[in-house]
């Protein structure tokens, strides 16, 4: 890794500098199969500004990605000199922003190879710096309207009280990355909680501010933590009339959307149950492709 800072080197992973932590909090998201609305990474991403998140380990892409697939970019510096750009893994924590507990977040792209290698370095990490749980951020595109409140699914591992009010997953199919980091997790014993928010199905290359906000307040809740998120909410207005101004000329989405309200207004306290199916119907037909 070019951005090395005087740290260390283990398999697959470059430690920028060795840190401790209070209690942490991990989060992690990534871009890809399970990130509609580029929502997860938009909301990990919000969160490393927020508290200006101090980078402090990477993973190097190398191991985990087919460089035919998804490519590395020619980047221009400052003074003209060209410089590839890998996808990559980081991990940044934000020391004291949950009520004098820190929060790592870990933020990257989806890998394409030896999962199991990749969890271990995520879980090795999460060992070493003490950490106490794990958040995941997903989102899934869903028969929902733009207009409405977005629907936030959550489960757990049911071993904390702060996450007793979330359900614990019985989903069985195929599964992203996240999903095997939950069952690594499980072994480990390291409580964890993967929260989806649901993305309109007739906006799906358009990233979604909206939804990343409410990763954030689900979070919020979750962990009982304060943070402002006044300029996710104003992209949130902004990505609503956006969207409305896209499909107003077309009678038939704006029928269909009309179609939505009505069945989300019917069913705005839908069950957990319902929530799960929509997660899991998603999960399924990414699994098909």
């Amino acid at each position: 890794m070019t951005e090395q800072r005087g740290g260390s080197q283990t398999r697959h992973l470059d430690w920028y500098q060795r840190r401790s932590a209070q209690n942490p909090v991990m989060v992690v998201a990534f871009a890809g199969w399970n990130d509609a609305g580029n929502a997860a990474s938009s909301a990990a991403e919000y969160l490393e500004q927020t508290w200006s998140a101090a980078p402090f380990a990477a993973i190097d892409a190398e191991e985990f990605f087919d460089f035919t697939a998804i490519r590395p970019s020619i980047e221009l510096t400052q003074t003209g000199e060209r410089r590839i750009s890998w996808p990559s893994t980081t991990f940044a924590i934000a020391e004291g922003a949950l009520e004098g507990r820190d929060l790592i977040i870990v933020r990257g792209t989806e890998p394409q190879l030896k999962w199991r290698s990749f969890t271990e370095t995520i879980l090795g990490v999460a060992h070493d710096m003490g950490v106490s749980t794990i958040v995941s951020f997903g989102a899934l595109l869903a028969d929902v309207p733009h207009t409405r409140p977005t629907v936030v699914y959550g489960s757990s591992s049911g071993d904390l009280e702060a996450l007793s009010d979330l359900e614990a997953s019985t989903y069985e199919g195929p599964t992203g990355i996240i999903g095997v980091i939950h069952s690594a997790c499980s072994v480990a014993g390291i409580p964890y909680a993967s929260l989806w928010a649901a993305v309109p199905t007739y906006v799906p290359g358009a990233v979604s501010p909206k939804a990343a906000l409410a990763l954030l307040k689900k979070l919020r809740d979750l962990l009982g933590a304060e943070f402002e998120t006044d300029e996710l909410q104003r992209e949130s207005v902004e990505y609503v009339r956006q969207v409305d101004a896209y499909v107003e000329e077309d009678p038939e989405t704006v029928e269909f959307i009309a179609e939505l309200e009505r069945h989300y207004d019917a069913n705005h306290d839908a069950s957990p149950e319902q929530l799960v199916a929509e997660v899991e119907q998603f999960l399924r037909q990414r699994g098909d492709h």
